[in-house]
């Protein structure tokens, strides 16, 4: 192959990669895979990509990229054949809430373009659709409809606001007009006239009086035109004998009621401009509102015995006085229960009231009045502002409920955005539909279209057309464009920008992929094989860092990375087609050829026949489900991407259990009941959120066997006799720790226009202490020598201290002992946090009554990896406890004592549970999953 056929990667060394020299050929479809740890980011995106970015950086200006900040150079000696680099990774879900699916792919734009250009008007007062007339066009219905009749002709000026108006009337006196409409009825305009300020007014300016007559045309011809200037393009007539009124408008409008729009523009649909969003919600859809029942939450208790939650129990203070003063003016008192108190007193509690309050208290010493009250609401909503303490609106947090607005109705946009419609349809209808029904509509809309609207739209439709199918083509048909970008998985926030990516039409471009098959079903696997090869096939080289199978003898190349992780990883173990690699005795290759494979016992559990049953959930797509969780079990929530799987366990499930044991304030998705909550008594979920921003953050402190560790060296004689407290081996103190670098262990050059330098401490060297502390040592080691080990020497290190050895063991079990124990989260791979979580998890001990919620545990795992992690689930339920999982990995599924199905689809075609029972019983059901499952068991 010729050097200019493939990216040439020479001395690579970032992170744990030994010095290695790899070839990669271009525009091929190639996977890096390896064990967790083994080092394939550290190749892809920590070296590959990031010299990507930093040579395009480079061609800035020197200006420009002092603004940028510069990219720090891969440790790497030279890459050669590089194409323009695009990364398409997990992290970079949004988690703004105003992104949402619609706007990440731009289609929401081309929507809101379509209505703008092509939608109709239609009134919200009277739904009449919504007219604009041209001033001759006004002329001829006038000459039509009032011939022979005497008529007034009106100029808006004033609608339904407050004011005097005593300047307009001065104003238009001076113009020589001596008649005005106020309010329906005509009157005289005087020197010095005004009205109620206080009141809403509507004013119409009397232009002319007089008979229409197709004769006198010319008088009415000025008259429209003068109307139409002082009306700003509006005029009304009215009928003198009839006293009928009509409106004509050059600009859209109501001819019923004469509610006028301004003329429509793409902003005036998008819930991100103030054009466009509702002025309630301000276009986020939903609204904090305080909730009664948690302010009440027992109506039985009186206020005395603290019914109010936020007041608490009787004090001797001045909010007593008054509460007492309100209820005395209805005939209660404190001392009755809530519910027995009239409604107006309640009001007037919650709500405040302006009536002066006489306060009767012996610490006054005799009556005194008291200015109105402004309600216990009032005082939560001023808690909840900007400028109140962190804690106090953490106090009024507990108090609030978020809930669809209103106003809208969760459809983020004005009420005048969502009355312009298209085929039936309006605006948020179509971003609520699912992708694979929205993509009918558009192919089929054309045919419900005017001549003159299809010549509009046929340029928009096309490009809406073409960013939909491959949504479609990557398995995203069951989401809606109103999905918020926040509750995206992070495979599923991947192949939105891959679509995109797809869309964009690039070539000679390199995309450098992260597990883009994360939350995707094998069915809907082959479908985003496709969408790979088609964007390899347009001429761009495609890399995917990868476990999946399917992937793997799909692609055209594969790079394994290896023997195994951490510091024993980091060699190429093979490079070469999978037909090859099919041959080779590498570990990755022995599970791909069948040497190797996740053994599953067919015995399954019987459990401890118990059972957790949740009935009638009906949140998001959930179709009114009842679902049994047997426990004792290893049970897995299966079914297509988009089914409800996330809805009733993470949605629904965890926030029930968290409520009753942790008093969480996360609210649950709707639900009739729970039953067999008293058959646990803890539950613990691993979710696959990063371990911490900073590179303080390591597996030592986020497992809390930092604590233990820095207490050892407490205990030890030295630090006794210097008197040295935990705080002392922190390196986030300050007394123990390095000063001149903070306890970071390095610090950071700024070089102005070049990338940032980081070096080692010169005075710690990167030890992280000072002098004093790493004089305290323990079996020879210090702290900083401590923190540098890995797991596995940790183990033999610490074997005779049983509170150090209980966590970090679990580290170890898990596979993870190759890491350092003072390893910075930020270099952890999205494998190796989930695992340090579940360590974190396991070394807490369990009851045999706990239940355990994993979400994709797979994310970022090898074979080997998911093997350990098996073993390590089996071991919690084999205790007695209860393991629920969402996965879509056939070596997880077939390993369940029972498992729940779902579909029959994504999104609104989803929510039913389809089966239940073993693996063995699955497979006897016509589902997508077991179809697939009784390939897996049959071998």
């Amino acid at each position: 192959m010729k050097a200019e056929d493939q990216i040439e990667v020479y001395g690579a060394r970032v992170h744990n990669l030994k010095n290695i020299d790899v070839k990669i050929p271009r525009n091929s479809l190639t996977v890096i895979t390896g064990l967790s740890g083994s080092g394939k980011s550290s190749l892809a995106f920590d070296t590959i990509f990031a010299e990507g970015q930093r040579r395009y950086i480079e061609t800035f200006t020197a200006y420009a990229r002092n603004m940028l900040g510069g990219m720090e150079r891969p440790d790497v000696d030279k890459i050669t054949g590089l194409s323009p680099v695009i990364s398409i990774e997990q992290k970079t879900t949004n988690k703004n809430p105003r992104s949402t699916v619609g706007t990440t792919t731009e289609i929401f734009d081309f929507l809101r373009l379509l209505f703008a250009r092509a939608g109709e008007a239609y009134s919200y007062l009277s739904g009449e659709k919504m007219v604009r007339y041209t001033e001759e066009k006004i002329i001829s219905l006038i000459l039509d409809r009032y011939q022979g009749r005497r008529t007034y002709i009106l100029a808006p000026l004033v609608r339904n606001r407050k004011g005097h108006y005593k300047e307009l009337f001065e104003q238009v006196r001076r113009k020589g007009y001596l008649t005005v409409r106020i309010d329906g009825e005509l009157r005289e305009i005087t020197h010095g006239m005004k009205l109620d300020r206080y009141k809403n007014h509507s004013i119409e300016l009397v232009v002319d009086k007089l008979v229409v007559d197709k004769d006198d045309e010319r008088r009415l011809q000025e008259s429209v035109k003068t109307a139409m200037k002082q009306g700003d393009g509006q005029l009304m007539i009215l009928d003198a004998d009839t006293q009928e009124l009509r409106h004509y408008s050059r600009t859209l409008m109501d001819p019923k009621t004469g509610l006028s729009y301004s003329e429509p523009a793409p902003h005036n649909f998008s819930f991100n401009s103030p054009q466009g969003a509702c002025p309630k919600c301000k276009g986020l859809g939903y609204v904090n509102i305080i909730d009664r029942e948690k302010i009440i939450p027992n109506d039985e208790k009186s206020i005395y015995e603290g019914g109010i939650v936020p007041l608490g129990k009787y004090k001797n203070t001045l909010i007593f006085w008054q509460i007492a003063a309100i209820c005395e003016k209805y005939g209660d008192s404190l001392k009755t229960p809530i519910k027995d108190l009239s409604e107006e007193a309640l009001d007037d509690i919650l709500n405040g009231t302006d009536e002066r309050l006489q306060i009767k208290n012996e610490s006054l010493g005799s009556s005194n009045y008291f200015l109105s009250f402004d309600g216990l609401i009032k005082y939560i909503e001023v808690q909840q502002q900007s400028d109140a303490s962190s804690q106090a609106q953490k106090w009024a947090g507990q108090f609030v409920t978020t809930t669809v607005c209103p106003s809208c109705e969760g459809h983020r946009l004005n009420r005048e955005a969502l009355h312009y419609r298209i085929a039936g349809k309006n605006i948020a209808e179509l971003a609520d539909m699912d992708i694979s029904e929205l993509y009918e509509w558009v192919n089929q809309v054309e045919y419900e279209l005017s001549p003159q609207q299809r010549q509009i739209a046929v340029e928009i439709l096309k490009e809406i057309r073409s960013r939909l199918h491959f949504l479609v083509d990557v398995g995203l048909d069951y989401l809606c464009l109103n999905r918020a970008s926040a509750t995206l998985s992070g495979g599923e926030s991947q192949r939105i920008r891959l679509a995109t990516q797809i869309g964009s039409q690039l070539v000679n471009v390199l995309y450098i992929l992260d597990e883009p098959s994360i939350g995707l079903h094998q069915r809907d696997n082959t479908r985003l094989i496709n969408s790979l090869k088609e964007l390899r096939d347009m001429g761009n080289s495609v890399i995917v860092v990868e476990h999946d199978k399917e992937m793997m003898l799909a692609a055209d190349y594969i790079v394994d990375l290896g023997p195994r992780a951490g510091r024993l990883g980091g060699n190429i173990v093979f490079a070469g087609t999978p037909q090859e690699m099919l041959k080779t005795n590498t570990l990755t290759a022995q599970y791909l050829n069948g040497e190797k494979k996740i053994e599953y016992s067919p015995q399954r559990r019987p459990g401890n026949g118990k059972k957790l049953i949740l009935s009638g959930a009906t949140g998001n797509n959930l179709k009114n489900v009842t679902v049994e969780f047997p426990l004792g079990k290893f049970i897995c929530v299966t079914g297509v991407s988009g089914s409800g799987k996330s809805s009733l366990i993470n949605g629904t499930l965890q926030p029930i259990l968290s409520q009753k044991f942790y008093r969480s304030l996360q609210a649950s998705l709707p639900y009739d009941r729970i039953e067999g909550l008293e058959n646990i008594d803890k539950v613990v979920t691993v979710d696959q959120s990063p371990l911490g921003r900073t590179p303080r953050s390591n597996p030592a402190t986020y497992t809390g066997v930092f604590a233990d560790i820095r207490n050892v060296f407490v205990e030890l004689p030295e630090a006794k006799i210097r008197g040295y407290k935990p705080g002392r081996f922190s390196f986030n103190i300050a007394g123990g720790r390095c000063e001149v670098c903070g306890g970071n262990g390095y610090k950071t050059i700024e070089m102005n226009f070049l990338p940032d330098v980081l070096v080692p401490c010169e005075a710690c060297h990167g030890k992280r202490y000072n002098r004093e502390t790493l004089e305290v040592r323990f079996k020879g080691k210090s702290i900083a020598d401590v923190l540098d080990m890995t797991i596995n020497q940790a183990v033999e290190f610490f074997e005779n201290i049983p509170s150090i050895i209980s966590k970090i063991k679990v580290l170890q079990e898990v596979g993870l002992g190759y890491i350092k124990l003072g390893q910075p989260s930020t270099t952890l791979s999205g494998g190796e946090s989930q695992r340090v979580k579940l360590a974190a998890e396991l070394s807490k001990r369990d009851t045999g009554k706990t239940l355990y919620i994993l979400d994709e545990p797979t994310t970022g795992l090898h074979f080997e990896d998911i093997r350990v992690l098996l073993s390590v689930l089996n071991r919690l339920v084999d205790k007695g406890n209860t393991v629920i999982v969402i996965e879509h990995n056939l070596d997880i599924i077939k390993c369940a004592d029972h498992i729940i199905d779902m579909g029959p689809e994504g999104g609104r075609n989803g929510g039913y549970v389809l089966a239940t029972g073993t693996p063995e019983e699955i497979c006897k059901y016509d589902t997508a999953t077991a179809r697939y499952l009784k390939e897996e068991l049959n071998g």
